[in-house]
């Protein structure tokens, strides 16, 4: 018989017991903060307005994710509600912490009046990089998986023997993910000071494209799907990102003049592209 080889609890602070999931998620969270602070004073904003800004966007984030979840498994979580909060055991949805951090972002770009796109260009390498730790805490949780197959050989063993669930192996599909995301964090972080013609924006509607074709692909191998009836709700949402990221790119490039070059120079002094 073949058990776990990851215990889910990573330490113990007198009664607390600190889960790896939470572990993962923090880390990748504080690593993507560090990131868009140094990247702030290139778009208009300062450090101050990153931290400002994360200190509601986390944890609505958090809520947002595991709202999500419970709604899209409300059979379950109707016959049991004191499960409900208890986010620590796994079941968060980045969807649905996207949403959250989205309705966030424009209020908290109201009242700072800043440019919300400005925001999101940041935060973008510091997404990326946030799912593609987080995932590892799905690995630990056994969750994000797909069918079963007869052997993983092609893998390490500590995620052949993490991925034995129910009897069977199942198809690592957190890794895919967790690869996928840190490619796009790589391209992003090495490509966006080095292509002088990035316009404001489309640093953000990469991440769309990317993750939203990347998140439709790997969904359609999951058996853990949210549904909506015989709908995967992931893949929708994927697809609706796919749609606004080539609008944010390929419509703003070419029909809307005096875009907002990216790469201002540090400090933000203006620099526009005319169509």
């Amino acid at each position: 018989m073949i058990s776990l080889t990851i215990n889910k609890i990573a330490f113990e602070l007198g009664p607390l017991m600190i889960r790896w999931y939470a572990v993962l998620i923090v880390g990748g969270a504080g690593i993507g903060v560090w990131l868009a602070y140094k990247e702030a004073p290139y778009r208009h904003l300062t450090g101050e307005d990153i931290i400002d800004f994360v200190i509601w966007a986390v944890p609505s984030g958090l809520v947002g994710a595991r709202l999500y979840y419970v709604i899209f498994n409300w059979s379950y979580y109707s016959k049991y509600p004191n499960e409900i909060i208890a986010l620590w055991d796994g079941g968060g949805a980045i969807y649905g912490s996207l949403i959250a951090g989205s309705i966030v972002l424009f209020i908290f770009s109201y009242y700072r009046m800043v440019n919300p796109m400005d925001i999101l260009d940041v935060a973008v390498p510091a997404v990326f990089l946030g799912q593609s730790i987080g995932r590892w805490g799905n690995f630990v949780n056994q969750e994000a998986y797909g069918k079963a197959v007869e052997n993983l050989d092609w893998l390490p063993s500590f995620i052949q023997k993490q991925m034995y669930i129910d009897g069977s192996y199942r198809i690592p599909t957190f890794l895919f993910e967790s690869l996928g995301t840190l490619i796009g964090f790589i391209l992003v972080i090495f490509l966006r000071h080095r292509l002088k013609s990035i316009l404001r924006g489309e640093v953000f509607g990469f991440y769309l494209i990317w993750y939203g074709s990347l998140r439709l692909i790997i969904e359609g191998m999951r058996t853990d799907s949210l549904m909506f009836g015989m709908l995967r709700v992931s893949q929708v949402l994927s697809l609706i990102f796919v749609l606004i990221g080539t609008y944010l790119i390929f419509y703003r490039r070419f029909k809307i003049k005096n875009v907002e070059v990216y790469n201002l120079p540090k400090g933000g002094k203006k620099t526009c592209h005319s169509s």
